[in-house]
């Protein structure tokens, strides 16, 4: 198992402690650490017996990170789980992917039904992302939620089954290694974002599927990082999205349309950090007065 930490804090230990009910078999827990100062990789690394600390030397993304990781893991490990720090297992959570890797031989990732922690249902098993449906999901999701676009995209009119899909959260998955290396692993051009899109995408232009395993569950306090650092995490999902669409568009007569892209996620970029910083500066000083909100 290989997961990124960039000062996960408690989340780290929560992470740890589940997992042992998440399976019956035994783990070994790689931690690529992307530059923590928070001193929660290393006293992990103490605390837990069947955790490694693999210092990457500088923030270098989630998906290099992880490359690195799983260049670590024993080559002859048949599968490999991918998950963030933030997550906290349900009780047989790995064995119930497992499982569903002998039903489904020609699939290359699994991936398990998420949880809010207010346990609300996280859409992690998707739709690929067209440049229409993006853009009718980037610009009505938030005001226009039962927008056709983003219900098509987050598959909510799809019952929660067991069932191959386009791409599955990158929160957490079961990978088939010979999958997984036959594909070259994680596109590390991804600094953060996105990269669970294309990792989906390219497995299945392989040959390979995609399963959502919902008998298996897991809860995902996401975007932790983001919340503190919306001026870089943001950019960084644009600048993503743009990626992923650009490299679907690259002939030359495509290029008006790449333009347009980078043009509109460039300017809702700039409006999304300045809503989220606002938000998170407004946070902080009612904090620090304690006055409510």
């Amino acid at each position: 198992m290989v997961t990124v930490t960039y000062s996960p804090g408690e989340h780290l230990r929560r992470f740890l402690e589940t997992l042992e009910e998440a399976t019956d078999w035994p783990t070994e827990v790689i931690m690529a650490d992307n530059g923590s100062t928070d001193g929660s990789p290393e006293a992990a690394e103490l605390e837990f017996p069947n955790t490694r600390l693999l210092r990457t030397g500088a923030n270098i993304g989630y998906g290099a990170a992880i490359n690195r990781a799983v260049a670590e893991v024993d080559p002859t490990a048949e599968f490999i789980v991918v998950a963030n720090p933030d997550v906290r297992w349900g009780v047989g959570a790995i064995d119930e992917m497992l499982e569903a890797a002998q039903r489904w031989p020609r699939a290359g990732s699994f991936g398990p039904i998420v949880r809010e922690p207010d346990g609300s249902l996280y859409p992690s098993a998707r739709e690929l992302p067209t440049v229409l449906g993006g853009i009718g999901h980037a610009v009505l999701g938030t005001v226009w939620p039962s927008n056709p676009w983003t219900r098509e995209y987050l598959q909510e009119t799809e019952m929660v089954s067991e069932r191959p899909v386009g791409w599955l959260s990158g929160s957490c998955l079961l990978l088939r290694r010979t999958a997984f290396d036959s594909i070259g692993g994680f596109d590390s051009r991804y600094f953060m974002y996105m990269e669970d899109v294309d990792l989906g995408d390219r497995l299945g232009n392989a040959g390979w599927q995609n399963v959502y395993v919902p008998s298996a569950e897991v809860t995902h306090a996401k975007g932790h990082a983001a919340g503190k650092h919306p001026e870089l995490m943001l950019p960084a999902h644009h600048q993503s999205a743009y990626r992923f669409q650009a490299d679907r568009h690259p002939k030359w007569w495509q290029a008006p349309l790449r333009g347009a892209l980078w043009s509109g996620l460039t300017v809702r970029s700039k409006i999304s950090v300045a809503v989220a910083t606002r938000a998170r500066d407004k946070a902080a000083r009612l904090g620090s007065t304690g006055e409510s909100a």
